[in-house]
C-alpha cells in the first residue's frame, strides 16, 4: 500500500465512489450528509475506544498491584464480591481466590497440574470440610509461590481431590503478612 501508484489508484477509486453516491442521491443530500456524519462519529468513537482501551479496562476491571519495596499487595474487589490474586506457583501463573475461611492453600487438580504437580501419583489421605461437604485432600509442598517481586519458598498446600472450581489462598498463607486489611473495596496485604 506504500506504493505511490496504489495510493493514487485508491484515491481515484474513493473519489469515483463518493462522486457516484452524490450524483445518485442529489435529491436528498442533507439526509446523506447526516448519515455520513453519523458513520464518521461511530468510526471516531471506535478509534477512541481502541486507543483508550487500557485505561477503560483498568477502570472496569482493576488489577492487583504489588509494591515490592514496601512488601505490599493491593487486590481490588471483583464484581462478584470476591478478591482474586494472580500468583506464580512453581513458575506457572495461577489465579487464587483469597478465602479467609479456608485454613490453607487449596489447589484444584487443574491448577496443580499447571504447577507441575503429578496429580495422578498423589496420596489423597487427608480430609477437609468445605462449603460443598467433606473431600479428600493430598498434602504437597510448593517449591515457590511468587506474587510480583514477593516470593515464598517451600510452601505447604493441599490438592483437592473433588471438584474445586477456583484454587483458594487461605489463612496459612495470609498469616505470612503482618497486616491484612480491607480499604475502600481493596484487600491490602502488608509484610
Amino acid at each position: 500500500m506504500g506504493d505511490p501508484a496504489s495510493l493514487t489508484y485508491m484515491v481515484i477509486l474513493a473519489s469515483v465512489l463518493i462522486f457516484g453516491a452524490l450524483v445518485q442521491n442529489r435529491s436528498s443530500l442533507g439526509k446523506m450528509a447526516q448519515q455520513a456524519l453519523i458513520w464518521a462519529l461511530i468510526f471516531v468513537g471506535g478509534i477512541a475506544v481502541v486507543g483508550l482501551w487500557e485505561d477503560i479496562k483498568g477502570t472496569v476491571m482493576p488489577q492487583q498491584s504489588v509494591i515490592t519495596d514496601q512488601g505490599r499487595i493491593e487486590i481490588p474487589r471483583a464484581n462478584d464480591g470476591h478478591y482474586y490474586l494472580q500468583a506464580e506457583v512453581n513458575g506457572a501463573p495461577l489465579t487464587f481466590m483469597v478465602d479467609t475461611g479456608a485454613s490453607s492453600i487449596a489447589l484444584s487438580q487443574a491448577d496443580a497440574r499447571k504447577a507441575g504437580i503429578d496429580v495422578n501419583n498423589l496420596a489423597f489421605l487427608g480430609t477437609a470440610s468445605t462449603a460443598n461437604g467433606e473431600t479428600r485432600i493430598a498434602h504437597v509442598r510448593l517449591t515457590s509461590l511468587k506474587i510480583g517481586g514477593l516470593e515464598d519458598t517451600n510452601v505447604r498446600a493441599w490438592v483437592n481431590e473433588g471438584e474445586l472450581e477456583q484454587s483458594l489462598l487461605g489463612m496459612t498463607y495470609l498469616q505470612r503478612y503482618s497486616k491484612v486489611s480491607f480499604e475502600n473495596g481493596t484487600l491490602v496485604l502488608q509484610r
